[in-house]
């Protein structure tokens, strides 16, 4: 019977790195060894998302097909790969240039494989990249995963990189932010969902260690803040830890 596959969460605020983390692990990872799935895909259909001051409201759960997902990520967890029916039209959206220098992308391919070949760890991994899998009422989704990774981003960075984006294609056309979008939905949401995980309940402090003990979350250093190639490292040393049967944190 083989290996069971490893599901693993990158999720935090939008414009955070989360697409772009998931694809630079996948090109580290030996060939077909990581798929990636994206919350993105579980979107209702356009008409269907929830209006909010006369605004569609993206960044909200209601949004989302939450029973699609729970179901997808069982399929996964059973069979080790997704549904013969899921197609992703989130690759079909750019993540823009990721700053991280080939020498770095092939650093991590070398530390990534080394730590494979070593341990002869033959398990596939399944990427979850989304902005509200680790939400304080996503509990049951979140407790699906293996390894929980956090990433963080300031206000300002996130209102900068989400504004200069061209815009989304969805399940029927494409959506682009409106003006003031970051400022009425998506950081508003982002908070609500998410300060659980702080300090204090402030997103601009430290993530509770308390609480990322309880819920097995590895917070991204302070110091891989809009520096993806640094991010790119805090993850790999994730993984190699659990390659080697280390685990994530306990």
């Amino acid at each position: 019977m083989p290996d069971p596959i490893l599901l693993l969460a990158i999720s935090g605020p939008s414009s955070s790195g989360k697409t772009t983390l998931s694809r630079l692990l996948r090109d580290a990872f030996p060939p077909h060894q990581l798929t990636i799935l994206h919350l993105d895909d579980f979107y209702l259909t356009d008409a269907d998302i929830p209006v909010k001051n006369g605004i569609q409201d993206w960044d909200c759960l209601e949004s989302l097909n939450l029973p699609q997902l729970q179901q997808t990520l069982a399929y996964i967890k059973e069979h080790g790969k997704p549904p013969p029916h899921f197609v992703s039209k989130e690759d079909q959206n750019s993540v823009g240039e990721h700053g991280v220098s080939l020498e770095a992308v092939e650093k991590a391919k070398v530390r990534i494989r080394k730590a494979v070949n070593e341990a002869e760890w033959n398990r596939r991994i399944c990427v979850v990249d989304g902005f509200l899998l680790f939400s304080a009422d996503m509990k049951a989704v979140r407790e699906l995963f293996d390894v929980k990774m956090f990433l963080r981003t300031s206000y300002a960075t996130a209102k900068r990189r989400r504004e200069a984006r061209s815009g989304y294609v969805t399940l029927e056309g494409f959506w682009d932010d409106p003006p003031g979008y970051v400022d009425t939905i998506v950081w508003p949401n982002y908070i609500h969902h998410h300060k659980f995980l702080f300090v204090d309940e402030d997103v601009d402090k430290e993530l509770d260690e308390s609480v990322c003990r309880t819920i097995r979350l590895e917070g991204m250093p302070r110091d891989a803040e809009e520096n993806m190639g640094r991010c790119l490292e805090w993850a790999v040393d994730v993984l190699e830890k659990v390659i080697r049967g280390e685990g994530p944190r306990s």
